[in-house]
């Protein structure tokens, strides 16, 4: 895949959204049916990636602020989480990005454009740092789960193995070191 025809825009409640389907009738939904309302209700800004060379989206993912906070119940998890944090600097909660919605096109199903827009993310919130956020947090679909670890994602706890999503996380310390 060149990736440089590719190009990303902001969505706004006056973009034409191009063609786009994915295997997830949910994801679809979202993005033609519920995307602009999150984002004229401040709850989540949705980014497109357009290919240039064809009248169709490429991909999109949706973006809100989140945290990830002590739960006495799960220690280990914690744990894990403040492994790589000066003792001076751990706290009870940690700021973080939630990837609300991250689908790619069927039509470039495996061409890597989902780690392409992973590592877009990761870069743009280590690079320009606007603002402090440590972590990437997604509520991963268990069809995508693995998608995401092979991109470093990990669980955040086994008491969701079961659910139809897993709450995983990404250190974004680690996209810098």
């Amino acid at each position: 895949m060149d990736f440089s025809r590719l190009s990303q825009i902001q969505l706004s409640f006056d973009t034409e959204i191009k063609p786009f389907k994915c295997a997830e009738d949910d994801l679809n939904g979202f993005l033609f049916d519920d995307a602009k309302h999150f984002q004229e209700e401040l709850m989540a800004v949705t980014y497109l990636i357009e290919d240039r060379h064809q009248d169709l989206t490429v991909a999109y993912f949706s973006l809100l602020a989140d945290k990830i906070s002590f739960n006495p119940e799960e220690k280990s998890v914690w744990n894990k989480l403040n492994r790589n944090i000066p003792n001076s600097k751990r706290r009870r909660n940690y700021p973080a990005l939630k990837i609300g919605r991250l689908a790619v096109n069927e039509k470039y199903a495996g061409a890597g454009i989902g780690t392409f827009v992973l590592d877009s993310i990761k870069y743009a919130f280590t690079s320009v740092k606007r603002l402090g956020c440590r972590f990437l947090t997604v509520d991963a679909l268990n069809s995508a789960t693995s998608f995401y670890e092979k991109n470093g994602f990990q669980f955040f706890t086994e008491l969701d193995k079961n659910d139809e999503t897993r709450l995983m996380f990404y250190d974004l310390k680690n996209f810098i070191s």
